[in-house]
């Protein structure tokens, strides 16, 4: 008898962990982040942290669906970041608290979209390290001013209004740091259009004017953008908030249009250069395009060096339920906490 419940509770056992890793399986990270494990495939053996915390594009709804995509579709370990309120509670209004950044030490990528976060020293050292590692980054929507900084502190130059290292994380690293809403912000949606000579980009595999769209407006930039930039999607200002919606002809909105998705490179430390991928589209709402996913999930790929394994039409589904709030100061969803965002 005891051979035989042994032999049956090993047996149990196996299924069990079968059953998860065909699933994909996700498990809480402590108690302040969610790892979304990934399954045989392209990305296994890559670690990708995804950085939320801004108060309005909903960040933390964003990220937790594209490592959730990132991880069952495309193999890659996902450890997805929140900024966490006193309650333990997810709150992307407490801008001086996103623990669980140690992450970043075996991170291969970082994806962040965190807006004027002003963190605590021995936090923010772990974004710092993983920069002047010159290691690749994916910055979404308001990581243009990721960070503001009080003059002073130790890593001040990050901020987004930065004299000391013009334009701080955002202009130096990624490209551009806040400038304006180019588009009537809540008015006037975006489209995207791909830019004249990036046709051929692996970043833009699979995608076709008009695939990219979101409710989010346009940013200004500063054109040209730094460094080597490429622009690869502009963004055509529409008059309303459909993606049917003709584009806006008022003088100056679409000629020229704004680029809304860039590659670069960036190097703070002498020798060690990084890949760069920005957009300034990003919001949760904005994924529920799928040529957004699609940009996002090949700039993955393009960001760690893997552009040959960007298939023709990426695997950019939804995983589970996903019904993005709509983009607001405030209105975040309460009561949420990492553990609760498995998949």
């Amino acid at each position: 008898m005891t051979t035989t419940l042994t032999f049956r509770s090993k047996v149990c056992c196996f299924l069990f962990v079968f059953c998860l890793c065909l699933s994909g399986f996700s498990r809480a990270e402590g108690k302040d982040s969610v790892v979304y494990e990934g399954e045989d495939g392209p990305g296994q053996g890559k670690h990708i942290v995804l950085i939320s915390g801004d108060e309005e594009y909903r960040s933390e709804e964003a990220l937790p669906q594209l490592g959730k995509i990132l991880a069952k579709h495309h193999s890659f370990k996902c450890t997805v970041l929140f900024a966490i309120g006193k309650d333990g509670e997810i709150d992307p209004t407490c801008i001086d608290n996103i623990p669980g950044l140690e992450a970043l030490r075996s991170a291969d990528l970082m994806i962040i979209a965190t807006r004027f976060r002003n963190l605590p020293d021995e936090q923010m050292k772990h974004i710092v390290d993983y920069v002047e590692a010159g290691k690749p980054i994916i910055g979404m929507r308001t990581a243009t001013h990721a960070f503001r900084v009080p003059d002073g502190r130790e890593y001040s130059r990050y901020s987004f209004n930065s004299q000391e290292w013009e334009g701080g994380f955002g202009r130096q690293v990624l490209g551009e740091t806040w400038v304006s809403h180019h588009g009537h912000h809540g008015v006037e949606s975006t489209r995207g259009v791909i830019a004249p000579g990036a046709e051929d980009h692996p970043v833009v595999r699979g995608i076709e004017d008009g695939d990219i769209y979101g409710p989010t407006d346009v940013y200004t930039v500063n054109l040209p953008l730094p460094g080597d930039s490429q622009p690869l999607v502009l963004g055509q200002v529409l008059v309303g908030m459909d993606p049917d919606d003709e584009p806006e002809t008022a003088k100056g909105k679409n000629d020229p249009m704004m680029p809304i998705a860039w590659t670069k490179t960036y190097s703070v430390t002498p020798g060690k250069t990084g890949r760069v991928f920005t957009t300034t589209m990003g919001a949760s709402q904005d994924l529920r395009s799928q040529g957004l996913r699609r940009l996002l999930v090949n700039a993955c790929y393009w960001t760690l060096g893997m552009e040959d394994d960007i298939p023709a039409k990426s695997n950019v589904d939804i995983v589970g339920e996903y019904e993005p709030t709509p983009f607001g100061f405030g209105d975040h969803a309460k009561g949420v906490r990492p553990s609760d965002l498995g998949l």
